[in-house]
């Protein structure tokens, strides 16, 4: 990868090793967060990991292929950055960058990077590349004589759970919002859910802004053991919502706007639209600005994390 490919953005911080330190690799080749994801990293902090490091290639994504090709190095940049932030929210420090294009040489590029002792890879079941579609797991695996565990980006097996309702998610303001994430959780409480989120871009609103309250919504999803991830640079939302719905078994939609403010979404029959394209029901959530409540554990574990991180904290 070429200087002026990252020169944007950070690189992962890698101080060289003073003793019996343990370190990960957390590979995210598709999106960003996962419960999974968080789970594998909350275990190997509390066996003595003390080193967690984010890498994203600068790949369009498999799944949904809900990245506007032009945004591939904004959107790595948001896998991670989301990413730690769910982490920071549950009290583990991260570091994080970006690299190449090609996930295997990104790989290659983060293991000299970060020299750890696990690599986590987050990506589908089977997440092929080259001429001769050879698995990327199992590459890995021969390639590297560092143990790694396969985080899979659920799919596939999206077919065979039929009790579990899976909800496109699509908002950008309002991600955060109180209003939103309670209609998640009401929706929860009444049976299994999973939500995939997209956000669409927004000139009113900015790619760090998006990232912090996806994050903040995706750590209340984890906090109630629901399965949830998202995508925070996707296409318009009608793209981003036919290509989320050939990749994904989709039950409904939930699209969230601002109330008391004109939508563009809503004046443009995003709704109607929606109905139609994928022959699932839609529902429209008008919310405020207002941020959805940090359980007090949480914004502890958050201001444990380091000062960058610190969160006010709300009373849930």
């Amino acid at each position: 990868m070429s200087d002026s490919d990252t020169a944007n953005y950070p690189q992962p911080d890698n101080p060289p090793r003073t003793g019996d330190e343990k370190r990960v690799l957390v590979f995210l080749n598709e999106v960003a967060g996962g419960r999974k994801l968080l789970g594998a990293c909350s275990e190997m902090a509390s066996a003595g990991a003390d080193y967690f490091g984010l890498i994203a290639p600068q790949n369009e994504p498999e799944v949904g292929q809900m990245v506007d090709p032009d945004q591939a190095r904004d959107s790595a940049q948001s896998r991670v950055d989301v990413t730690s932030q769910v982490l920071g929210e549950f009290g583990i420090a991260s570091v994080g960058g970006v690299m190449d294009p090609d996930p295997p040489l990104a790989l290659d590029d983060a293991i000299r990077a970060t020299d750890p002792d696990r690599i986590l890879l987050s990506c589908l079941y089977e997440t092929r590349f080259g001429p001769l579609r050879r698995d990327f797991v199992d590459w890995a695996r021969s390639r590297y004589e560092i143990p790694i565990e396969h985080i899979p980006v659920r799919v596939d097996d999206d077919g065979v759970n039929w009790d579990i309702t899976h909800t496109l998610v699509v908002a950008t303001k309002t991600i955060n919002s109180q209003e939103l994430v309670s209609r998640l959780l009401e929706r929860a409480e009444k049976g299994p859910h999973r939500y995939t989120f997209i956000a669409p871009r927004s000139g009113e609103v900015s790619r760090e802004e998006i990232c912090e309250n996806l994050a903040r919504t995706l750590s209340a999803m984890y906090d109630k053991e629901i399965d949830a991830t998202g995508q925070p640079m996707s296409p318009d939302p009608l793209t981003a919502i036919r290509n989320a719905n050939a990749h994904y078994r989709l039950d409904d939609i939930l699209i969230s706007t601002l109330k008391g403010e004109k939508s563009e979404w809503i004046e443009q029959g995003l709704v109607q639209e929606a109905e139609k394209l994928t022959g699932k029901p839609v529902e429209h959530v008008e919310s405020s600005g207002r941020r959805a409540r940090v359980p007090a554990t949480r914004a502890a574990a958050l201001a444990a994390v380091g000062p960058d991180n610190e969160t006010e904290e709300e009373e849930a």
